[in-house]
């Protein structure tokens, strides 16, 4: 007697054993998370230079587009060359050549700037501390002298802070030998990193020699495992993402050297102190969107009075400047070089720099933003989705004044404003004399 598979049992079968193994995984990811985390991390470490090379290779790919695309293949076409395989190798080669020699020029260029305008600044900051101190302590003695009250209450207040500081230093001493230490491993951490991105980079040029051979192997996947309108959306999803990030990250990066480069000039021209270290800082802190053009203005603004505190003056100064070049860059040359490459409001904006932030820290508030304007597209996108199977509008606006949907389903009904009483009043006084009027006339 042949033995017959029973399709139904199999399925049930199947389906329990399925359900049995997910229990089974998620026990374990709960309870043995730590372990599963020291794998991921161990893993992380050890791909860590590939995973620079692929972010380097992402974030150079615009550029070596705009070489080939502006520079290279221009020049082949006015020199006749003729379209080969071998012409495409040798614009890839040199193309990667010239975004790799500009990559490097640019690192140079601001290890120099660092070396030769910020050390020496950070230094004399070090060196003319103590009479920064004296400076400040005079101003503070001066602005006690004249209002005795309140020198009272910083005395106190002073007095107060002062024993917890004694105390946190005699406790620190002890600690040296380890903080020397800690030091020392963090200096083995810095060379190892560097050594990481060397390698990345050289990683990141074998991916930018073959970027279009990468892509076609994961769509060949794709198309692979989904069906194919599955592998369609999946595909223009990737495309939507890439626009958004690309767009946001090289745009910023942008507006924040050209800020930087103005606020090096206003400075210089001001006669501001540490003119270099605050147009850096002022540089990199814009990076972040929203919070850092403060995270920027308010340490120099301290900076600056800190440097000369009897000419309060020139903080103000800086002060009204920093918050004029905020207002050029939001209003002006921020959406002349971003565009709409997020399409979030300012209250999204806000919310995702503070939520991802929190979650990654620096990074999260530089890349929340355009994080968030993906799954905020794609939840947009299944909301119109929905809304069109039900025959409903998908534009916000029709929602606005909406009390409620009709059962048709087919338009909306919108809430009628109620008239204030005195209004209503009045038209019925006015309607009672027209008609005397009329009655008279008859």
């Amino acid at each position: 007697m042949k033995f017959k598979i029973n399709n139904k049992y199999l399925h049930w079968g199947l389906t329990a054993f399925a359900v049995i193994a997910a229990g089974i995984t998620f026990y374990y990811f709960i309870f043995n998370s730590s372990n599963i985390m020291l794998g991921v991390g161990a893993a992380i470490d050890i791909l860590k230079p590939v995973l620079f090379g692929l972010v380097t290779a992402y974030l150079l790919t615009p550029a070596l587009n705009f070489v080939e695309a502006r520079i290279l293949i221009p020049v082949c076409d006015r020199w006749k060359i003729k379209k080969s395989a071998r012409r495409k190798k040798v614009i890839r080669a040199l193309g990667i050549l010239i975004t790799a020699f500009l990559f490097v020029a640019l690192i140079y260029i601001l290890i120099s700037m660092l070396v030769s305008q910020i050390v020496p600044s950070v230094q004399g900051l070090i060196d003319n501390f103590d009479s920064y101190v004296d400076n400040v302590s005079g101003w503070i003695t001066q602005v006690l002298e004249d209002n005795e009250d309140f020198g009272n209450y910083v005395t106190k207040t002073l007095n107060k802070y002062s024993e917890q500081f004694e105390n946190w230093v005699n406790h620190l001493l002890p600690e040296t030998a380890s903080l020397i230490r800690t030091l020392s491993l963090s200096f083995i951490g810095i060379l190892d990193v560097l050594w990481d991105f060397v390698i990345g980079f050289v990683i990141s040029i074998y991916v930018l020699a073959s970027k279009e051979q990468f892509a076609s192997q994961a769509k060949k996947v794709v198309y692979a495992v989904f069906e194919r309108n599955t592998a369609n959306t999946v595909i223009r999803n990737f495309r939507f993402t890439h626009r958004t990030f690309i767009g946001f990250l090289s745009g910023k990066i942008v507006d924040s050297i050209i800020i930087g480069i103005l606020c090096f000039i206003g400075t210089t021209l001001m006669g501001t102190p540490y003119a270099m270290l605050i147009s850096l800082i002022i540089g990199v802190t814009n990076i972040i969107p929203f919070f850092g053009p403060f995270l920027g203005a308010i340490p120099s603004v301290i900076l600056i009075f800190v440097v000369d505190p009897l000419h309060p003056l020139n903080a103000l100064y800086f002060a009204i400047f920093a918050l004029a070049l905020q207002q050029f860059d939001g209003n002006i040359l921020g959406p002349k070089i971003l565009g709409s490459s997020t399409g979030l409001t300012g209250f999204w904006v806000i919310f995702s720099i503070t939520f991802f932030g929190g979650l990654f820290g620096v990074l999260g508030m530089i890349v929340g933003v355009p994080i968030f304007a993906i799954l905020y597209a794609a939840i947009r996108s299944m909301v119109n989705s929905m809304l069109k199977k039900k025959s409903l509008p998908s534009q916000s606006d029709e929602y606005e004044n909406v009390e409620y949907i009709d059962e048709e389903g087919l338009h909306l009904t919108p809430v009628k404003a109620k008239q204030p009483k005195e209004k209503k009043r009045r038209k019925t006084h006015s309607g009672t004399a027209d008609t005397e009027e009329e009655n008279g006339k008859q």
